[in-house]
């Protein structure tokens, strides 16, 4: 195992998931890469979360310690591992997308962004914002009542993934590793969204503005650890 690169808590996962016909999804992954099907369709994920307590081998960097993200995925297949990919990532810290960047080649962006959370009796609302050229916002609420959800269950599906893919500068694939426990979730009792797909990542993924949510995640999260990326040829070993 190569040693650990990052750790923080990750809290609050909004995973907000949408079917897509897999050959939408082929043509946008690196060479290696399956789009991940159920029932026959493959999936994007909108999610929004509370990166926490955030250590780069071992050390908090002041001021970049505690942010929300908001990140675009997909579920794809490379050497039997079914894991994700990401399309696209939103974080309010120049640092912390610089450092994505650099050391991940992933696509991270910044953006004025802030998050919200309230509760009342047994109910949490939860809202996230984003400002681009236009003001976006993600809002739910819950019912403050956790439970583990079967294995079969979409829910799992779409929240337990240890290991993310990418292409490094050179243009080879890699794979980093994210452990941490399974997730609880709350029961999700609602969802508003001012949030347009085609505005904020471009014509290609517009339709998605028009398509109702297959699935609407709402999981408490935990601490996790990301270790160093693996080139293609490491990965069958790990």
């Amino acid at each position: 195992m190569n040693n650990i690169f990052l750790t923080a808590r990750w809290e609050n996962l909004i995973i907000i998931s949408y079917q897509v016909d897999p050959l939408i999804i082929q043509k946008y992954l690196p060479e290696g890469l399956v789009p991940h099907t159920l029932n026959g369709s493959a999936f994007i994920s909108l999610v929004a979360f509370d990166f926490l307590d955030t250590k780069v081998l071992g050390i908090k960097i002041p001021f970049n310690v505690n942010f929300p993200e908001i990140n675009l995925r997909t579920y794809v297949r490379c050497d039997s591992r079914t894991n994700v990919i990401f399309i696209n990532e939103f974080v309010p810290k120049t640092l912390v997308a610089f450092g994505a960047n650099f050391f991940y080649n992933e696509n991270y962006r910044r953006a004025k962004m802030y998050r919200t959370i309230s509760s009342y009796k047994d109910i949490i609302k939860i809202k996230h914002y984003l400002k681009l050229i236009k003001s976006y916002s993600i809002e739910l609420t819950a019912r403050n009542n956790q439970y583990t959800p079967d294995e079969n269950s979409a829910e799992h599906f779409f929240k337990e993934h240890s290991w993310g893919f990418a292409c490094n500068k050179k243009g080879n694939l890699t794979a980093y590793r994210v452990m941490h426990p399974v997730w609880d979730i709350y029961p999700v009792t609602g969802l508003r969204m001012d949030f347009r797909f085609g505005e904020i990542y471009g014509d290609k993924w517009k339709f998605i503005d028009d398509s109702k949510p297959y699935n609407i995640c709402f999981t408490a999260g935990s601490e996790i650890k990301i270790f160093n990326p693996l080139i293609r040829k490491q990965i069958g070993n790990e």
